[in-house]
């Protein structure tokens, strides 16, 4: 009897303790005027459900709740608005208390002086740093050639084989983006680098859990391991006597003078983090849909077989056909679109703000998600087809809604860049190969687009 009246108190007290802990978040977060939502368990909030389910947790909250709504993601209370106008408010208000708010393991891993994460006169400088290496007239002049000479040495040799796709987009878009930025060195230290990175890059998106096995341990460890490399690069740099040059963008933010070692480290982090990511995932996509849509892939090919009939043979890429690729310029786009990359910007209030009729306390994050705007049937018809020719209305682009490369102050400053090494990707795979799916892996599209097990295609030469 007594082993029964223990049992039974220590359900009921495990019973009380649950009850309670599910909602502490909600009652140390009570404030009037929120939105109504749920706020999940201690610290860890929603994050698990969040970053497990992705559109359909944010679906499944708004037939609950409506478009904008309350939660505890990633350590910190959100307002998650998924309204079309408010976010367009939100993103290009800064001024106004919205400043960047990234997670703490994004910023931990990424670095403070990341560009994504400051604001104000910072932001501008750091943007205008970024844009003399980065920007549209470097990739006409500079970067361009580059990438030419990098994408066809990657290409050169993948007739005959059955490779994994997303392994191969993957290599070349850190090839292409660690070369831009270190080139003298690129043999000794790419591959314990790039090991390094990929930890990263994993770590970025998570809980800061600093315990052993987490992927915030391994991503943070990562960033240590990277910062060391870069440090090391950065102090022979600036060790090397004036004559001695070299051609890459490190070289520019170091001798440029204008950013300190710490924030030379996090802008080499941020290029690198942003472009990797987006080009990996688009290329691998835009071969994906390009296959399941023989019309598209016919046209694409056409495009870029009259731009090679007008050149030499082993001629490169040059701005002017980079700017003639009217349809390739389409596809990246809708693969954009359609295999949304980025779902949402992140912002923070800086004081109690009202918006929408709702409270937004001071230190709460707002996650601006506009991955819904890409699936909007006003916008985009029927917007779960790949359709590539939308994109030739060139006001589409710069629609206000838009925001497949951020808005405002804060559209992206490697737009060009991106699009440029993705179109010239294109340029020499649809124009060198033909290629067939082997087996029919699936792709998974949150938090990350990713096919788990690998896309794997058979490939042959034209």
């Amino acid at each position: 009897m007594e082993l029964l009246f223990m049992a039974v108190s220590l359900l009921l007290m495990a019973l009380f303790l649950f009850s309670f802990l599910s909602k502490w978040n909600e009652i140390t977060f009570q404030r009037k005027g929120l939105p109504l939502g749920t706020m999940g368990w201690p610290f860890f909030g929603e994050t698990n459900e969040f970053l497990k389910l992705g559109p359909n947790f944010m679906k499944r909250q708004t037939i609950r709740y409506g478009r904008i709504f309350k939660s505890h993601i990633l350590g910190s209370p959100t307002i998650v608005s998924m309204d079309p106008e408010l976010n367009r408010y939100i993103l290009l208000n800064e001024a106004k208390g919205l400043i960047p708010g990234y997670p703490k393991s994004m910023l931990d891993i990424l670095g403070q002086r990341n560009i994504a994460a400051v604001y104000g006169s910072q932001h501008k400088f750091l943007r205008k740093s970024l844009m003399s290496i980065i920007g549209a007239s470097m990739v006409k002049d500079r970067l361009l050639p580059r990438i030419d000479k990098y994408m066809r040495l990657h290409l050169s040799n993948w007739d005959a084989m059955v490779i994994d796709v997303q392994q191969k987009c993957n290599d070349m878009a850190f090839l292409i983006g660690f070369t831009q930025i270190v080139e003298a060195e690129l043999s000794s230290i790419y591959d314990g680098f790039k090991v390094e990175f990929d930890k990263l890059v994993t770590g970025s998106l998570s809980l800061p859990i600093n315990l052993p096995g987490t992927s915030y341990y391994r991503g943070f460890k990562g960033r240590e391991n990277v910062v060391k490399i870069l440090r090391r690069l950065i102090e022979k740099r600036r060790a090397a006597s004036p004559a001695t040059t070299y051609d890459d963008m490190l070289e520019h933010l170091v001798r440029d003078g204008a950013l300190n070692d710490e924030e030379v480290i996090d802008q080499v982090i941020t290029i690198l983090y942003s472009g990797y990511e987006t080009v990996s995932t688009t290329s691998m996509m835009v071969v994906k849909y390009l296959h399941d849509n023989q019309q598209a892939l016919e046209e694409l090919r056409e495009e870029h077989f009259a731009i090679r009939r007008r050149k030499g043979a082993g001629e490169p890429v040059d701005w002017a056909d980079y700017k003639s690729m009217r349809f390739t310029r389409a596809v990246v786009l809708e693969t954009l679109r359609l295999a949304t990359v980025i779902n949402g910007l992140l912002r923070k209030a800086t004081q109690d703000i009202v918006l929408n009729g709702f409270l937004i306390p001071k230190g709460w994050k707002i996650y601006v998600y506009t991955r819904e705007i890409n699936y909007d049937p006003i916008l985009y018809p029927e917007p779960l087809k790949f359709n590539p020719w939308r994109w030739l209305d060139k006001k589409l682009e710069s629609h206000n809604h838009c925001l497949l490369f951020g808005g405002g102050g804060r559209l992206c400053p490697g737009k060009e860049l991106g699009i440029a090494t993705v179109s010239t990707f294109l340029h020499y795979f649809v124009t060198t190969y033909r290629w067939e799916e082997i087996g029919g892996e699936k792709i998974v599209e949150f938090p990350r687009v990713e096919a788990p097990n690998g896309y794997h295609i058979r490939v042959l030469k034209l």
